[in-house]
């Protein structure tokens, strides 16, 4: 399938999760369930003790400073670019498109669907061709397609790199300082602190300042700030979770391709493949209460998550033989 042959915005918005609906059609408790079906770290960095006040105060501009700092220093971020912290990436995606005058936007795809849909909300147009602004998944959700940075043409860039921290050498955050570019960053993903809602605006100045505007004030939580700031200070548990889901990637490879899939592409967060119905494994799947990734737009992809314990990789491998 060609990666510009679906705009995103023409899809519905289909995510990983939803698993109470899964359980709502298939029973079972949260508990019962491996959601396999987000590309999360099942493995998140650990919680560390949080000073009382960040619960009680309004977050203070030393917190604020000290997580911003935190962040330049782990993601290298160059000196000419500006950072905004949100609650979330998916609340900067939105806000983005607002950020300049609409025009056409050229989204390569299939890709992670809400960046059609914050840009058409903002009355862009999309455009395979020439285009004023362009958005870049790296590496690409859900194929891991990693973009070289030489294809970053446009007066407003949007790259994403939501997955980019399993491998910081395919990172384009170095382009950060050009005029009109933002690099997106965040910790649901390689952190697996998706509930924690903290991402980063890593670019132009005068786009940053913007967006900092249409946040608004306190729009980081002070416990966001303060773990979000402890996780981006540990680089040694960053290594050793780099290393550990590399052999998990692995190992997931070897049971999917056991079972007769075939390996499409995905990250070490998680694994594309193809399948002649890749329904009948996602509903069998199910029944056994281990939710998968579908996608609309495909009717030969799946994509699975790791598992979190050994339990569960188990699990995933038992299903997987009576589907082979």
């Amino acid at each position: 399938m060609s990666l510009d042959a679906v705009p995103p915005h023409h899809l519905p918005a289909d995510h990983g999760g939803g698993l109470d609906a899964a359980r709502r059609r298939f029973g079972g408790a949260r508990a019962d369930w491996i959601d396999l079906s987000t590309g999360i770290n099942p493995v998140p960095f650990p919680l560390p003790d949080l000073p009382a006040d960040c619960w009680t105060a309004l977050p203070d501009q030393g917190a604020q400073d000290g997580l911003l700092a935190a962040a330049r220093r782990f993601w290298q971020v160059p000196d000419g670019a500006a950072i905004v912290a949100a609650p979330g990436t998916s609340a900067l995606i939105a806000q983005l498109p607002g950020t300049v005058a609409a025009g056409r936007v050229r989204i390569p795809g299939p890709t992670y669907n809400e960046h059609g849909r914050a840009f058409a909300a903002h009355g862009w147009t999309e455009s395979s061709g020439a285009a004023e602004a362009l958005v870049l998944v790296n590496p690409n959700n859900p194929d891991g397609r990693v973009w070289q940075g030489t294809e970053a043409e446009g007066s407003f860039v949007v790259i994403d790199e939501s997955f980019a921290d399993i491998a910081p050498g395919v990172s384009l955050v170095h382009l950060a300082a050009r005029p009109g570019t933002v690099v997106l960053k965040g910790l649901g993903k390689f952190w697996g602190l998706a509930g924690l809602r903290l991402g980063f605006g890593i670019g132009d100045p005068a786009l940053i300042r913007r967006l900092s505007v249409m946040l608004g004030p306190w729009a980081v939580s002070g416990p966001a700030l303060a773990l979000g700031t402890a996780a981006l200070r540990d680089e040694d548990w960053a290594a050793k979770a780099r290393a550990r889901l590399a052999r998990d990637a692995a190992r997931l490879d070897a049971l999917l391709t056991a079972a007769g899939a075939e390996i499409a592409g995905g990250t070490d967060l998680f694994r594309l493949v193809r399948l002649p119905n890749p329904g009948l494994w996602h509903m069998a799947l199910a029944r056994r209460h281990i939710w998968t990734r579908m996608f609309l737009y495909s009717n030969e992809w799946l994509r699975l998550g790791l598992p979190g314990s050994e339990a569960q990789w188990a699990r995933l491998a038992r299903a997987l033989e009576d589907l082979s």
